[in-house]
């Protein structure tokens, strides 16, 4: 089963493909994971996508669908897909369509994590984690059970991405409006798009997305 989460970012897109991922044993391609890694390793591609990233702004299609292309080839057969934050725009939505045909393969489900944007820029704006272990926190909803200090490692040092501010996170959901909602249209034709309240607590959206693939 190949599906796509769609949602802008911050909608809870990877929490749900991780939990995808533990339940159908299916392969997360997230295309902001791919991204960092390529930025953390300081490549060619990776440091011009960094420049792009930090103004809230789209890497080229070109980039993203050769990234998209390895991760197919790379899967075992048989395994299912989740695309996390791709595709964003009609031009990648086509490249997908070819990138699936090639490898006889098709999408499922198209499911949409729909937001309220003040909201969501509270969400994405109050979040951190930290630094040794990676634990998520947020400063209202998920707070550090001691102020600080890591619940998990004990660790007094916090990071918070640079671009977790309130002028970026509207800078994506004018490009999520305004690029990304138009290629639902040809997958409604298809009759393949669900949407699910992305406001919701975890476990609800989980249920609901499982009752998407269930055909509930």
């Amino acid at each position: 089963m190949d599906i796509i989460l769609l949602g802008p970012p911050g909608a809870g897109k990877g929490t749900q493909s991780h939990r995808l991922v533990e339940r159908h044993g299916m392969a997360q391609l997230s295309t902001g994971d791919m991204l960092r890694a390529a930025v953390k390793a300081q490549t060619p591609v990776g440091v011009e996508a960094k420049k792009v990233m930090d103004r809230g702004e789209l890497v080229s299609d070109a980039i993203v669908s050769a990234l998209i292309g390895e991760a197919l080839d790379a899967m075992p057969e048989g395994q299912g897909a989740i695309f996390d934050g791709f595709p964003r725009t009609a031009e990648q939505a086509d490249a997908l369509d070819f990138l699936l045909a090639e490898r006889d393969r098709k999408l499922d489900h198209v499911i949409e994590l729909e937001v309220d944007e003040d909201a969501l820029v509270r969400r994405i704006v109050g979040r951190f984690a930290c630094a040794e272990c990676g634990t998520l926190y947020h400063d209202t909803a998920n707070p550090p059970k001691v102020d600080g200090v890591c619940d998990k490692c004990g660790s007094t040092e916090f990071k918070r991405r640079p671009d977790d501010n309130e002028e970026t996170v509207r800078t994506r959901m004018a490009e999520y409006r305004a690029k990304t909602q138009p290629i639902l249209a040809p997958y409604e034709k298809r009759g393949i798009v669900s949407r699910v309240d992305g406001m919701g607590g975890i476990d609800e959206v989980t249920q609901a997305i499982e009752a998407i693939l269930h055909g509930e």
